[in-house]
């Protein structure tokens, strides 16, 4: 069974890789019927619907894909990371920044995890932690000669903008 599973499952990611998105989904909506605790089926399911901007009918699936073990590292991550995406376009901020602070926290080297936690903190009206967050990825990750040569001044202030040298 295990085989035929993993058979249909890589035929509905290629459909959604190849753009054929809405026969994905209808293969992956059948996957999941057959398959429903398994979060490789519900974590692909998310992302097609996410792909055709159906974020709303995307939640469960995610949410069902990080519940519980099954999810390779990099997998869960690309999960945690739709989820809390998601959420914050829905609207759905404490979720969102939830989400995605738990995740940055169990990935702390993910610069897209940080980044699209500091988007969520930016409508949850949390601007100074979403400035700190930015500013210190700024600082300790870019290649940047002149960014570099700035990066005490920009990690002191990534701790308070407000405050002075």
């Amino acid at each position: 069974m295990t085989g035929h599973r993993d058979r249909l499952l890589a035929e509905a990611v290629r459909l959604r890789e190849d753009g054929h998105r809405e026969e994905a989904r209808e293969r992956l909506l059948a996957l999941c019927e057959q398959f429903p605790l398994d979060p490789e089926v519900a974590y692909q399911t998310a992302w097609v619907h996410d792909a055709l901007g159906l974020e709303a009918e995307a939640v469960p699936h995610y949410v069902r894909a990080v519940e519980g073990p099954g999810l390779s590292p990099n997998d869960r991550r690309g999960a945690l990371l739709g989820l809390g995406s998601t959420y914050r376009v829905l609207g759905r901020y404490p979720e969102a920044v939830t989400t995605l602070s738990d995740a940055a926290a169990e990935f702390p080297d993910d610069g897209a995890l940080k980044t699209f936690l500091a988007m969520a903190l930016y409508n949850a009206d949390r601007t100074h932690e979403a400035m700190e967050i930015l500013l210190t990825l700024l600082a300790t990750t870019s290649k940047d000669p002149d960014i570099a040569g700035y990066r005490p001044a920009i990690e002191h202030y990534a701790k308070d903008l407000d405050a002075t040298m």
